[in-house]
């Protein structure tokens, strides 16, 4: 079979660095000094999937062709071809990159027969073959598409919960276990966000395996304006932990949810970045706002005492409604380095009731396969639902 290979070089290079998503920031990020994120995933997801062909699980014994351009679109990425599989460039990557490469690279895949797409990504990225494809021609919109998440946001229904997952959901697709279903191509909407509003828009659909288990389905905005008691009950318990522990510093989490809580907090929190709250200096306590990765680290670091020991910290994040992500949507500038330095047992999931139906798990993609491990042996994360009112919510297995 042949699957095509599409990796946007440029998706979630500034993650860490506090962008909202890298369209057209690509070259200020790596001056900045951010590493590739889509391409590196993207070859984790390859690694699996050929260790997946060249097992039992492989039972139709199916042998693969890769296709792709060479270059930070396509080899750079995959692994050296084995016996089930292998890979046939159809060209080369350009030097500059922009979603006209994106399109005719996709076209080129659809003239070279691919039966499928496997990209590594964003949103963007997703908009950008979904578009092409729907362009092209009906049957060719009928290509279905397995994400691997490599941007910054991830809100639209083809991706895959992690690169593991991807190269799953890809082999049961050989395999033909798994059927395909129309899913939604998402994104913010970046008008309205200018605005300070976060509101996710549908922007069209595309096909892609359904699996549950695997696949992380479409964003989903869950929460009413009935709720205003219960996110104030949720505020109120935080207030209540910080005038009970002037030392506590709180990380606030992005989303909808927090920023309402910061409001009757009395904070003004950014919507789609992380802040700080900081101890009270002089019956005043010191708020950090939008922080990237490395002013995350910087003033964590400093919050010690006297003899260098952690002060208290606690990390305040809501999962997103419709995938149950807690991190790696949207938040990257939680990097591994600053998960541990926070700790993970420091970490405290905020939910409303709209939100907590139908999720039975919560998950978690650092980035990192060895943290990830640490939390899937923790097992379980503690959610706040209201007022001095928690329970604790299972980790998904990755």
């Amino acid at each position: 079979m042949r699957i095509g290979i599409v990796v946007n070089p440029d998706a979630g290079l500034g993650g860490r660095l506090g962008f909202k998503g890298s369209d057209g920031r690509a070259a200020e990020a790596r001056a900045a000094g951010a590493e590739d994120r889509a391409g590196p995933r993207m070859n984790l997801a390859l690694k699996a999937l050929q260790s997946l062909l060249s097992s039992s699980l492989n039972r139709s014994d199916v042998d693969l062709e890769c296709l792709g351009w060479s270059g930070r679109m396509g080899d750079t990425w995959v692994p050296e071809s084995t016996e089930k599989m292998s890979f046939t460039s159809l060209g080369s990557t350009p030097t500059e990159t922009s979603f006209e490469e994106t399109s005719q690279l996709v076209q080129a895949l659809v003239d070279a027969g691919a039966e499928a797409i496997l990209y590594a990504g964003g949103d963007g990225t997703t908009r950008d073959i979904a578009n092409t494809l729907e362009s092209i021609s009906k049957e060719a919109q009928e290509i279905p598409l397995i994400g691997v998440p490599g941007g910054v946001k991830m809100h639209s229904g083809c991706f895959a919960t992690t690169p593991k997952a991807a190269a799953e959901v890809t082999l049961a697709f050989l395999l033909g276990d798994l059927r395909c279903a129309i899913t939604e191509v998402m994104d913010l909407d970046e008008e309205i966000y200018q605005e300070g509003i976060w509101k996710v828009r549908m922007y069209g659909e595309a096909w892609t395996p359904s699996s549950p288990r695997f696949m992380q389905g479409a964003k989903e905005q869950v929460e009413r304006t009935s709720e205003s008691d219960t996110i104030e009950g949720l505020a109120q318990h935080v207030e209540s932990l910080l005038s009970s522990q002037d030392d506590l510093m709180v990380i606030w989490g992005s989303g909808g949810t927090l920023r309402r809580m910061g409001e009757f907090c009395g904070e003004k929190l950014t919507l789609l970045g992380i802040d700080v709250l900081g101890p009270a200096e002089n019956g005043q306590r010191q708020s950090h706002t939008d922080l990237n990765e490395q002013q995350l680290l910087e003033v964590i670091a400093k919050h010690v005492d006297e003899n260098g020991n952690q002060r208290p910290r606690l990390l305040l994040l809501s999962p997103m409604g419709g995938q149950g992500f807690l991190i790696g949507r949207g938040n990257l500038q939680l990097s591994p380095d600053v998960l541990r330095m926070i700790g993970i047992d420091n970490i405290l999931g905020v939910a409303t009731p709209a939100k907590l139906i139908g999720l039975n798990a919560v998950r978690i993609d650092t980035g990192e396969v060895e943290l990830d491990q640490v939390f899937q042996t923790k097992r379980f994360i503690k959610i706040l639902q209201g007022f001095r009112t928690t329970r604790l919510i299972r980790i998904e297995e990755a």
